[in-house]
């Protein structure tokens, strides 16, 4: 079987999620929305939550990136938090997991360093993705030993609540790729035109995933209203 990594290489991840209250909340129709994304010429499929995971991994033949969003009081760090979600998800045979990786402690008082090798001591051929906020969580990740790294909560944490990577500049993810030694950069959040996701594939990172901007009904449309009511 060819390395999940290869097969991800230059290609579009479909991020199929949708959160209780949101009108597609359900494990059915996240795997029948992996289905489109597979038709339209996805290469793999990121999802949140066991069920999720199970029926899309029923329904195509892609690589999975695996997530649970699971909130722990006023704990900001919910992404994949703890060993109890880490275990869950390799029960589903997702094909990588990824976490929340910025420099933040996790609910259960650990730093990233200990979560990390907590996993790969119980793990130790699980491909992980870390999720940063900034270049320099992505180089302490990158050294720590993860296998993918993405500015997914660039503009979502304290620190960087409010900004927005740059589409002209990509500035976040062109200095992530600069000083990244070992990972794959991937990018990820605010890639709302298939233009953004070619310029992003050209300034060289391993692959691009896409959430609202396709799997996400009530924002897409939200877009044309706003801009129709301009």
């Amino acid at each position: 079987m060819q390395p999940v990594l290869d097969q991800i290489y230059k290609g579009l991840i479909v991020s199929c999620q949708a959160l209780e209250g949101e009108p597609l909340h359900s494990s059915f129709i996240m795997g029948r929305m992996a289905v489109a994304a597979k038709e339209g010429g996805a290469v793999g499929i990121r999802a949140n939550s066991v069920s999720d995971i199970l029926e899309i991994k029923k329904q195509v033949k892609l690589p999975v990136i695996g997530i649970i969003k699971q909130v722990y009081g006023e704990q900001p760090v919910f992404i994949t938090p703890t060993m109890k979600e880490i275990d869950a998800l390799m029960e589903t045979g997702a094909d990588i997991i990824a976490t929340d990786a910025t420099a933040r402690i996790r609910p259960d008082g650990s730093t990233l360093e200990q979560f990390f090798k907590k996993i790969k001591e119980k793990y130790p051929h699980v491909l992980l993705m870390a999720d940063v906020s900034s270049v320099e969580e992505a180089i302490y990740a990158d050294n720590l030993g993860f296998d993918i790294i993405a500015p997914t909560l660039y503009g979502y944490t304290e620190d960087t609540r409010g900004l927005k990577i740059d589409h002209n500049e990509y500035k976040v993810i062109k200095e992530m790729i600069k000083q990244v030694k070992n990972a794959k950069v991937i990018a990820e959040g605010n890639v709302s035109t298939p233009e953004i996701a070619r310029s992003l594939v050209e300034s060289n990172v391993h692959a691009v995933v896409v959430g609202g901007a396709i799997t996400r009904p009530q924002q897409i449309t939200k877009r044309f209203v706003d801009a129709l009511q301009k």
